[in-house]
């Protein structure tokens, strides 16, 4: 991410030189400038050194502007970089052309430098915006790693209890924005757990009454850290941490809620936590097989889990077996 003291830099595109110096007039005063003059030279230079906005000309001997975004595009890497045409083509379908392989913006020549800046300027800072926003969501990822290496051997666990929690929440119905915020959300379900004592956290046989009281408190502790917050992330977050441990029959931890009183998240990812922990060492026992782990929670359906849920938790399992192979190391 650009230090914010730093000027943004945007990449100019255009065969035309006459073209590169108006540009360089409207904007080097408030921006690094840099400038290619066709398609396989910008790729170069973007390749080398990626740009947080590029102002791509159309109209380019060997590859023109639409091919250039497409390559872009296509690219994980550069995928995100926000391209704006900038071209004397001016009729409706160029500009629709322009959208459909990638385009975020579209200025006719010849341009209004008050067009330009104004553009610029609005397309950098959502650039900004989602920088901000995928910091958030790397932050409340880290903070549940640092929770979770207190009593596994890798951060693991959370990505892929995160996965499996998405998946089920897209099985159930919910949309992708849905399903994408629990994922987000669900690293912190265990954040609590740095509240607890090393020796009953990392303790290989079975808790006291004492210790185990202790470790329940891991929910609350959870919930105290992550309340409070006006993000809807982090809010999500704050009921998972409190509510992973209850059971839909009412004898589950903190409070003993039952049924859909447990939030439909929760239920989600408790079932993901679940399995995931079962198939996986921890100081307190071997890993189980997925067949074993499975067959548990079929019978805990009705107990401990929503049985709808565990229905179609079942019916995604080819899908969340490749998601355990692919993040196990």
């Amino acid at each position: 991410m650009e230090q914010l003291n730093e000027r943004a830099r945007i990449l100019v595109v255009d065969d035309e030189p006459a073209n590169l110096k108006v540009m360089r007039q409207v904007l080097a005063n408030e921006y690094r400038l840099s400038f290619a003059k066709s398609g396989p030279l910008a790729l170069q230079l973007i390749k080398n050194d990626p740009p947080q906005l590029i102002l791509l000309d159309i109209m380019m001997p060997d590859m023109n502007g639409f091919e250039v975004c497409k390559i872009l595009k296509a690219d994980p890497n550069t995928a995100h970089i926000p391209v704006i045409f900038v071209t004397a083509l001016a009729h409706e379908q160029d500009e629709s052309a322009g959208f459909a392989v990638g385009g975020v913006d579209y200025i006719t020549k010849p341009i209004s430098p008050a067009i330009v800046k104004a553009r610029v300027k609005t397309h950098l800072s959502l650039v900004q915006a989602e920088q901000l926003k995928q910091a958030h969501v790397d932050l409340v990822e880290r903070l549940g790693r640092a929770a979770e290496y207190k009593d596994t051997d890798t951060g693991e666990h959370i990505v892929r209890m995160s996965q499996y929690s998405k998946l089920l929440a897209l099985a159930y119905g919910l949309s992708e924005q849905q399903a994408e915020l629990i994922k987000q959300a669900a690293p912190m379900h265990d954040v609590g757990k740095i509240g607890i004592p090393d020796a009953i956290l990392l303790k290989p046989g079975r808790l006291t009454a004492d210790e185990f009281a202790c470790m329940q408190q891991h929910a609350v502790i959870g919930a105290k850290i992550l309340a409070n917050s006006s993000s809807p992330l982090l809010q999500l977050a704050h009921t998972l941490a409190l509510e992973h441990h209850e059971k839909w029959d009412g004898s589950g931890y903190p409070y003993g809620l039952k049924a859909e009183q447990i939030s439909l998240e929760a239920r989600i990812v408790m079932i993901a936590d679940v399995f995931d922990a079962l198939t996986s060492v921890r100081p307190y026992k071997k890993a189980w097989s997925v067949n074993d782990a499975i067959e548990f929670m079929s019978q805990q359906a009705g107990k401990h889990f929503d049985p709808r849920l565990i229905g179609l938790f079942i019916e995604q399992l080819d899908n969340i077996v490749a998601i355990r192979d692919a993040y196990s190391h």
